[in-house]
């Protein structure tokens, strides 16, 4: 199903994922990659959830950033998104997390979905990404400056 998302968001030729990977991040020993699957009556497969704890050092708790998020064409509707969202915020109040939080491609109508449970669109805080050629130039410096252990 993520390869489904990518297709989904108009980016199949850049998802790489195997079922080794999402297996190895999902079950090793010390997972940092959480899973939630939704499945109908017949208990095959509808969507998913994709997580992992974030930290807000303002609050000084974690958090739960939500990665993917994706129910299947067919099965959009049937309240199987709002269940797999409402899993993760059942998760957030249990172990005391202030926050749920995504990111949502900009012409994704799910936006009115999101609205409609009471999420609000963030819009002060600008995304980035360092990746490829730049991820790794500024690796390379790392080596040239001297490291401090500990925040």
């Amino acid at each position: 199903m993520v390869h489904e998302l990518a297709d989904y968001e108009r980016a199949a030729d850049q998802c790489r994922l195997t079922p080794e990977q999402l297996t190895a991040a999902l079950f090793n020993p010390a997972p940092a990659l959480f899973g939630h699957v939704a499945v109908d009556d017949r208990d095959e497969p509808v969507g998913f959830a994709l997580w992992f704890l974030n930290f807000s050092t303002w609050a000084g708790v974690h958090g739960v950033y939500l990665e993917d998020l994706y129910v299947r064409p067919e099965h959009r509707g049937t309240g199987a998104g709002r269940l797999l969202l409402a899993a993760l915020a059942a998760i957030c109040v249990e172990r005391g997390y202030e926050r749920l939080e995504w990111w949502m491609i900009n012409w994704n109508p799910a936006a009115r979905f999101y609205a409609s449970i009471g999420a609000v669109q963030l819009d002060e805080w600008v995304p980035y990404r360092l990746s490829g050629p730049a991820l790794h130039g500024l690796a390379a410096q790392s080596t040239s400056a001297p490291a401090r252990p500990h925040a």
